[in-house]
């Protein structure tokens, strides 16, 4: 890793991953299980009530949000001429690669990590992308 100037490496064989760091760069990875919390109805509104930006799905299910696991920058296809890994309204499994985050001139390909419907792609094709940063909105199946 430090012949080829590598920070993380990151390898996936026969369902074992492992991920390698060199450094002393700590970036902890956060993860959050959905938590149901109960809510009273809402009250009849005369008025069309504002939402909070936050896109819901059409069953009342909260979408999935698929992050970036890294800075670098984001890449929507393998390259400029491609076709995207995936688009809006494609249904998408655990191990579909999704885009690709370019960190210190690695291509790191992303996965959905989920089953669903993309709704949404929120990056920016060729834009830097931040730890955490939502790139895609998932309606879960």
């Amino acid at each position: 890793m430090r012949k080829n100037d590598l920070s993380v490496f990151k390898m996936e064989h026969n369902g074992v991953k492992i991920t390698l760091k060199r450094g002393n760069e700590f970036q902890p990875v956060i993860q959050s299980t959905p938590v149901s919390v109960p809510v009273a109805p809402p009250a009849p509104a005369a008025a069309p009530a504002a939402t909070s930006g936050e896109p819901a799905a059409a069953s009342g299910e909260k979408l999935r949000e698929i992050t970036s696991p890294m800075v670098g920058t984001f890449y929507g296809s393998a390259t400029p001429e491609a076709q995207p890994y995936v688009k809006a309204g494609q249904v998408v499994q655990e191990d579909t690669v999704v885009c690709i985050v370019e960190a210190m001139k690695v291509m790191n390909e992303i996965k959905a990590e989920c089953r669903g419907t993309i709704v949404d792609m929120v990056a920016e094709n060729g834009k830097p992308v931040q730890f955490g940063q939502v790139l895609f909105r998932v309606q879960p199946n």
